[in-house]
């Protein structure tokens, strides 16, 4: 079924001081957006991003997440760290609680959380890491939107204990036939007309091409433009204007709690 409305989120945030990852137009890409996911210091960003991350998606309305990731700034974030759960557990709190003081000092509340990269991957893969988290947000914040794959193990234990979820599709990622994307470290510059007609046709037909080649079903509640993908700006821009062209309509992300 089309579906009348989508979130469309993207990673925003993602510096140390100087230094930016990707083209730096996340002032251009936030309006575009409904969703940004802030990274909170581990993989990349530091407290003055952090805030001014913060009031840049406030004035645009923009809902706002921490992102928080491996203890990894020189790998970005995308080298696989071994930790016990608690550890990463404590290492995600401690992220969320940072961005939440900020979203707090600028009057708005914290939307929701994505792990960044391999501690996304590695929640999607290990049940005992993704149920102790699932159960310490159930601790701290019962309504806090958990983003992750419909075919992750975060997502399965999330809608068992009603932590409420947001399944995500990645436009510029591959996916395997299992339906998880195909992790890698580098991306490069993508077409933005084939990224858009690859959202639009996920949104109407719920359905994704494989690297094998085949087709495969696909839920989701969110659509996810990574910001460090090259010209990630120009595939924001066509992704949105496609569907909106198509009458689906950009708002905020609306949580899935059962099976659909």
């Amino acid at each position: 079924m089309k579906k009348q409305c989508v979130d469309l989120n993207s990673d925003m945030g993602e510096g140390f001081g100087p230094w930016r990852i990707g083209d730096g137009v996340d002032e251009q890409i936030m309006p575009l957006i409904s969703s940004a996911n802030i990274a909170t210091g581990f993989h990349a960003g530091d407290p003055n991003i952090m805030a001014r991350t913060v009031q840049v998606a406030r004035e645009a309305g923009v809902g706002i997440g921490a992102h928080p990731g491996f203890r990894d700034l020189v790998g970005f974030g995308r080298r696989n760290i071994a930790e016990t759960p608690q550890a990463l557990v404590n290492d995600i709190l401690y992220q969320l609680g940072a961005l939440r003081e900020f979203a707090r000092l600028h009057g708005i509340r914290l939307q929701h959380v994505k792990p960044h990269g391999a501690l996304y991957m590695h929640a999607a893969r290990d049940e005992t890491f993704s149920r102790l988290l699932v159960e310490t947000l159930q601790q701290i914040d019962p309504n806090l939107l958990l983003f992750c794959m419909e075919s992750s193990a975060t997502c399965r234990i999330a809608r068992e204990v009603g932590q409420p979820v947001v399944r995500e599709f990645y436009a510029d990622r591959d996916y395997d036939r299992s339906g998880s994307i195909v992790f890698t470290r580098r991306v490069g510059r993508l077409d933005p007309e084939q990224v858009a007609e690859k959202v639009l046709r996920a949104c109407v037909d719920g359905k994704v091409r494989t690297v094998d080649g085949d087709d495969i079903e696909i839920g989701f509640d969110s659509v996810c433009i990574h910001s460090d993908t090259p010209g990630a700006l120009e595939l924001v821009q066509q992704t949105r204007a496609r569907l909106v062209r198509e009458g689906i309509r950009i708002a905020g992300p609306q949580a899935s709690t059962t099976k659909n």
